[in-house]
């Protein structure tokens, strides 16, 4: 490697991660203050505090991965742009696509490592930090588990198995409840294609009840409509935030292949492709960043006081755009694959064609 790529390389990393040790500290300082509270009315030791906010950690770096790759890059190429180092270097003839390769590169070997923190380290500090906020602080235990595109819970006196499309709505599919009586012994089996929950009332449709009779026999009766007063609601079945977290990338990619219906395989997908893609981000944005803030520079001639932010207000129309695409893939208005890069190929586009136009 030739002394400018190690000079260049050297700059980037060691801004990627000052920058990253800054967001992980402010993040953790408004966290702490914001639930210290909680841990102690609790009366929680202090190791306990002390894991849960290491074992954050990952998630912090993985939520803030691709603006920290973008300012990387964005503040490397200021610093030599501010010491006309950059000018020096394009006076001697070397373009500024050559000047760039370390910094794409590096990010690109950043990605990666984010990439296999996302399947190997990620799930286990994610579960551990919803068990220790949810059960040891506010005493809230999930009924069930999740598992093959289906959730499975149970309740006071049944069982409960069923798809939800959408956790935010009270509507779900392939539903079925299994009830015992005092003894234990199965006493019905209540099946439906579509169930929604509204007020109080369960109302199943296209569905088939089982009930034991006294003759210890099953009666078998089919419904189009019918409605229920199961003991439990929707909000009994507690699922813990960023529970797709919880799976590894190999395990996202199963679930895709679990899927019964066609709303929980496009899911499925979503979700797939947006853990992807999102981690991925890193690499457009800088791509559009680095042109940008010497298209800034030009023209305001401010460098890095003004590229900063401009490099974070387009940071935040993209990560805009790329999650209203990812809420319509996930409620099936959009192509889960298309939602998923299209951001990403629309500012990459942008960004390589800028620099081309920089050597120009």
């Amino acid at each position: 490697m030739i002394l400018l790529y190690r000079y260049i390389l050297y700059n980037f990393i060691r801004n990627l991660g000052m920058i990253l040790a800054s967001f992980i500290s402010l993040y953790l300082l408004i966290d702490f203050f914001e639930k210290i509270d909680n841990f102690s009315e609790k009366g929680k030791s202090f190791g306990l505090i002390a894991q849960f906010f290491v074992y954050n950690i990952p998630f912090i770096i993985d939520m803030m991965s691709p603006v920290c790759i973008l300012l990387a890059g964005v503040v490397t190429l200021g610093v030599l742009n501010h010491s006309n180092e950059l000018i020096a270097l394009k006076a001697c003839g070397i373009p500024l696509k050559k000047i760039t390769y370390p910094i794409v590169g590096a990010a690109m070997a950043c990605i990666l490592l984010f990439l296999a923190m996302a399947q190997l380290i990620l799930p286990t500090t994610i579960a551990t930090t919803n068990q220790i906020w949810n059960k040891e602080v506010r005493g809230k235990v999930p009924l069930g588990i999740y598992r093959g595109g289906r959730y499975y819970y149970r309740g006071e006196d049944g069982f409960y198995s069923f798809g939800r499309p959408d956790p935010q709505k009270n509507v779900f599919n392939n539903f079925s409840y299994t009830g015992w009586n005092e003894n234990y012994e199965l006493s019905k089996l209540i099946v439906a294609k579509t169930t929604q929950w509204d007020q109080g009332i369960w109302t199943l449709q296209d569905g088939q009840v089982q009930e034991l009779s006294s003759t210890a026999r099953f009666t078998d009766q089919v419904f189009k409509l019918r409605t229920f007063n199961f003991p439990e609601v929707p909000g009994d079945f507690f699922v813990p935030p960023y529970r797709t977290m919880e799976l590894s990338l190999v395990e996202l990619y199963k679930e895709t292949k679990d899927a019964r219906s066609e709303e929980e395989r496009n899911k499925a997908w979503a979700d797939f492709y947006g853990r992807i893609s999102y981690t991925l981000l890193g690499l457009p944005l800088l791509l559009l960043g680095l042109p940008l803030l010497l298209l800034v520079y030009r023209k305001w001639g401010r460098d890095l006081s003004l590229a900063i932010p401009v490099s974070c207000g387009m940071a935040f129309v993209c990560w805009g755009v790329y999650t209203a695409l990812q809420s319509l893939a996930k409620a099936s208005y959009l192509n889960p694959l298309a939602a998923a890069f299209s951001v990403h190929l629309v500012v990459g586009c942008l960004g390589i064609l800028l620099l081309v136009r920089e050597d120009i």
